[in-house]
């Protein structure tokens, strides 16, 4: 691994300080209902802005956290806690997830685990990678798969759509889940545990390193409509290895 991507994961390491700790966490305020942010998020975000600045001046900073502003095309996208509700109810599922855009392309993604250190990484072209193992993904066939699915806390209005459509993969997959924090989902399938995912409506931070991730393990994906996925608008994940990806999109493109 280049030097300079290992001190981009030594910095996201270091974050795990703000996230464990608990006056942190339990310093929350509502962005809208069901959406929480914690002084943990804002920490996160304020640290790996100044120690990403101090590796490459000239990237730019594109967070959850953060303001809307014009951005540089070559930019950092960054979601400093992946599962917030997760974080903030004592879950131990959320996660710091961090990716290079270049030319519209992601180059470098890593999504880390604070409560278990376990870390996810990929180098466009170069592969996928946890705790110097490369990345595989299972391609099990649909009936033998596990999904993980996005219901989006914040659009019950959707539960409607998003149950049925769940409710009708269940009966053709061995088994749904509900981590709640996307990038480990995504990471996951990269990692050979899940086999699935796919949600309606997701913001770039929640994907973009994990959408590397899955690639170079050998995973496919696509938007909600079938189309390459985008760095700079929401949009929704159709995202598996081979097989599971192919049913998972008749299913929703049906």
């Amino acid at each position: 691994m280049e030097k300079f991507y290992e001190k981009v994961i030594q910095a996201v390491h270091r974050t795990r300080k703000f996230i464990v700790n608990p006056e942190l966490y339990h310093s929350v305020d509502m962005k809208g209902e069901a959406d929480f942010v914690t002084a943990a998020d804002y920490a996160v975000s304020s640290f790996l802005e100044e120690e990403l600045h101090k590796l490459a001046p000239s990237v730019g900073f594109m967070s959850e956290e953060e303001k809307p502003h014009e951005l540089p095309p070559t930019r950092w996208i960054l979601d400093p806690v992946d599962g917030t509700t997760n974080l903030v109810y004592g879950y131990r599922m959320s996660s710091v997830s961090l990716a290079l855009l270049e030319e519209g392309k992601i180059r470098f993604g890593v999504v880390y685990n604070p409560y278990t250190r376990e870390t996810f990484y990929a180098i466009r072209g170069k592969g996928a990678f946890s705790g110097g193992t490369r990345l595989q993904v299972n391609d099990r066939l649909p009936h033998d798969g596990l999904v993980e699915f996005g219901a989006g806390s914040t659009r019950k209005g959707e539960a409607d759509e998003v149950f049925e459509l769940g409710k009708d993969i269940f009966k053709n997959v061995l088994d749904l889940r509900r981590i709640c924090s996307s990038a480990l989902s995504l990471s996951f399938i990269g990692a050979g545990r899940l086999n699935g995912y796919f949600e309606k409506t997701l913001k770039p931070w929640d994907y973009a390193a994990a959408s590397l991730i899955i690639e170079e393990a050998g995973g496919m994906l696509c938007d909600w409509y079938g189309k390459p996925v985008q760095f700079d608008v929401p949009g929704g994940i159709i995202a598996g290895s081979p097989k599971m990806f192919e049913f998972l999109k008749a299913r929703i493109l049906k």
